[in-house]
């Protein structure tokens, strides 16, 4: 089955960390980007990372987020760290091949 997976979102407190992962089935991952859609929000983009690796870091977790890829395992991750509490929401993975794909989203709760 040709889908992406998200997975590691879960309830952290202000300054904490979460690794969440996105891994592709049914084709090899390509560039690959994150979004966060924020309660009420439209999604952002957060991060990306190119076929070959290279990041790019929005400025709204620059400085607290790495996104990084294992192609080995096919999968892509986006570790946050020092969490804040407009860091909540969903994230999304979306990637592109023939077609584009989307995950079904993983929710991070930010709160004390």
């Amino acid at each position: 089955q040709v889908q992406l997976v998200e997975s590691g979102g879960g309830y952290v407190q202000p300054g904490g960390s979460l690794r969440l992962s996105c891994a592709a089935s049914g084709f090899s991952l390509n560039a690959m980007v994150w979004y966060l859609q924020a309660p009420g929000k439209q999604r952002e983009l957060v991060a990306a990372i190119s076929s070959g690796g290279s990041p790019t870091i929005l400025d709204s977790v620059n400085g607290r987020a790495t996104i990084s890829r294992d192609d080995a395992k096919n999968t892509a991750y986006l570790e946050l760290r020092n969490l804040k509490t407009e860091d909540t929401g969903v994230y999304y993975c979306k990637t592109k091949s023939g077609r584009t794909y989307w995950g079904q989203g993983t929710q991070v709760i930010v709160s004390a």
